[in-house]
């Protein structure tokens, strides 16, 4: 048996998994890891660039990957080595503020997404008067929003061990130990993380998704109904709503599917373990904490790579044209589109 620290008493006890199982996983993270930062970055540039991209709803995307491009580069590398060593080597200060920037990150990301569809609501339902309701202001109180309330949550919850509250004799006696860095909740803060960070936005999610949902199907259908009654000519038309329609509940489908299968598990057992007696194994937990981190690598891919633009965007930048004069005025597409 191998312990984290070996000249300290009640050290955390090392993994015994040889390279054949600790060097793919190495790899496999690492790979998660650079997709993530990749994937985010491209976002921030192409946005940050192109004048024609300076949009409120593009502004809440930019913001979000920001979000998740820190959670790659100051999070998953310290959690990765964390949970293929089960050990800790940064000290106990770094492990406060790694779990608090972690909790911190990932829940922004999830406000944004919250945000977003809000914003999508809006451009759907009410587009006359979207630009009047979803103006510059009101986007970065939601921005502002999306990144104080989870950094107050995470830094006063860890730093001041509320996370602890009502459980401090069982985490010191039978779960902390030195070497180690445990993202650990009690009854009542687990509860209160999973209202905060998950319960709450994504039921907005769900609930606003839905209504768009039924209501483009209904936009649609009035469309289709209305070319029917002029007269054939309108086909294109029809076959044109058609299309609108599928992508439509395409889109929302894979952004709640994503959406709950990376994170809906993590937060499920977070809420249930101090109530099973923390019967959870370890490493379902740090299994569970990658597939929320999955979340952020994918965020890019469903909210900028459906876009046209962004793919036009990803060439310029990948063939050194951002560099040229004026390229930031190019345009993208020829209209804006909500």
């Amino acid at each position: 048996m191998t312990f984290c620290q070996e000249a300290i008493n009640g050290s955390c006890i090392k993994n015994s998994w040889t390279n054949i199982i600790r060097i793919p996983m190495y790899c496999v993270m690492i790979l998660l890891i650079l997709t993530t930062l990749a994937g985010n970055l491209m976002v921030i540039i192409s946005i940050s660039h192109f004048k024609q991209l300076h949009t409120p709803t593009n502004m809440l995307i930019n913001s979000m990957a920001i979000v998740d491009f820190l959670l790659g580069f100051l999070v998953m590398p310290y959690s990765m080595v964390r949970s293929v060593e089960k050990c800790w080597y940064f000290g106990e200060i770094f492990c406060k503020l790694h779990t608090s920037t972690d909790i911190m990150l990932s829940s922004a990301s999830i406000f944004h997404l919250s945000f977003i569809s809000v914003d999508r609501y809006f451009a759907v339902c009410d587009p006359l008067r979207y630009k009047a309701k979803i103006s510059v202001l009101v986007v970065l109180v939601m921005i502002a929003i999306s990144w104080a309330v989870p950094a107050i949550f995470a830094f006063g919850m860890i730093f001041l061990e509320l996370n602890l509250k009502g459980a401090e004799e069982l985490y010191y006696k039978h779960i902390h130990c030195k070497g180690g860095c445990f993202v650990f909740f009690s009854k009542i803060s687990g509860i209160l993380a999973f209202m905060t960070s998950f319960y709450i936005p994504g039921s907005i999610m769900l609930c606003i998704y839905g209504k768009i949902y039924f209501i483009a199907k209904g936009q649609a259908r009035s469309i289709k109904n209305a070319n029917q009654k002029i007269q054939n000519g309108f086909e294109e038309k029809q076959q044109l709503s058609r299309r609108k329609e599928k992508k439509a509940a395409k889109t929302l489908g894979i952004v709640m599917g994503v959406f709950l299968i990376c994170w809906c598990p993590f937060f499920f057992c977070t809420v249930i373990d101090p109530f099973t007696d923390y019967t959870i194994p370890p490493f379902l937990n740090d299994v569970l904490i990658w597939f929320g981190y999955l979340n952020s690598t994918l965020n890019p891919m469903v909210y900028a790579f459906f876009y046209p633009w962004f793919q036009r965007a990803l060439k310029m930048i990948f063939f050194g044209k951002v560099f040229k004069r004026n390229s930031s005025r190019c345009q993208l597409f020829l209209e804006l589109n909500t």
